[in-house]
């Protein structure tokens, strides 16, 4: 199963494992939020960890489908904005624990999420730019400074784990064999606590925020329609799946 989820001590866990890279189409985008929606919901879930087996945690969007099926984005646009603010809403915490690569929709994920921590080999990226879309800066802003931001923005550089913890992203740095068993540590401290308490501070936290970062992410989307109109994206698209798509990872 793409992807997988259990309930243990309170703790749902969510687990992806798409081959080779973890990089979601569209129909798994759009079955996301009902499955962190329904998890979020039950009385026995006190907290939601996601995390992901593979060579890295999420390589964002399958670029070949998009490649293919150009006429996809408006799919996977829902499933990109749905998802991410399914894990912003739930009703009780989100961790996301990962690992290698977080790329495109690995950084909405983490950006809605509540706490992140990361493998010692972690680290984000928006290639955004070089595959002929837009998207994901609303998110990483609410984990790093805004000219950081614009910085990877516009270059699609990588910004290792360490300097994301550096700059306040980050809750821990761990040894990747450690990931886990790290992760699930941290969740339980947060399964401990009544759920009703968990819930009212959930809700608290989401309304003290200064943006909407729901709102902020529809914006960037229409920025990403456009872009996908240009005969530079598909160029873009092109030459990816060309070059073996995988490559850069």
């Amino acid at each position: 199963m793409p992807i997988g989820w259990s309930v243990e001590e309170r703790i749902a866990e969510v687990v992806f494992d798409v081959p080779p890279v973890n990089a979601f189409d569209s129909a798994t985008w759009l079955k996301l939020p009902g499955i962190i929606g329904s998890l979020a919901a039950r009385q026995d879930v006190h907290c939601i960890l996601i995390r992901a087996e593979g060579r890295g945690f999420c390589g964002g969007v399958d670029i070949k489908e998009m490649q293919a099926h150009p006429e996809r984005i408006t799919d996977l646009n829902r499933g990109n904005y749905q998802t991410f603010k399914a894990i912003r809403s739930a009703e009780i915490p989100v961790v996301s624990a990962v690992h290698s690569f977080v790329i495109g929709g690995g950084i909405g994920i983490c950006g809605a999420s509540d706490t992140v921590i990361a493998a010692e080999d972690a680290y984000f990226s928006l290639p955004e730019i070089d595959r002929g879309a837009m998207g994901g800066a609303s998110h990483l802003s609410r984990m790093l400074p805004l000219h950081k931001v614009r910085a990877a923005f516009f270059t699609g550089g990588k910004i290792p784990a360490e300097e994301a913890w550096r700059l306040g992203a980050i809750e821990k740095v761990v040894p990747r064999e450690e990931l886990k068993a790290e992760a699930r540590v941290f969740c339980a401290t947060i399964a401990s606590k009544s759920r009703k308490a968990l819930t009212i501070a959930k809700e608290a936290l989401n309304g003290l925020e200064e943006r909407d970062v729901d709102r902020g992410y529809r914006w960037e989307q229409g920025f990403t329609l456009e872009m996908y109109m240009h005969e530079d994206s598909q160029k873009s698209r092109d030459a990816f799946v060309e070059t073996g798509g995988t490559a850069k990872f």
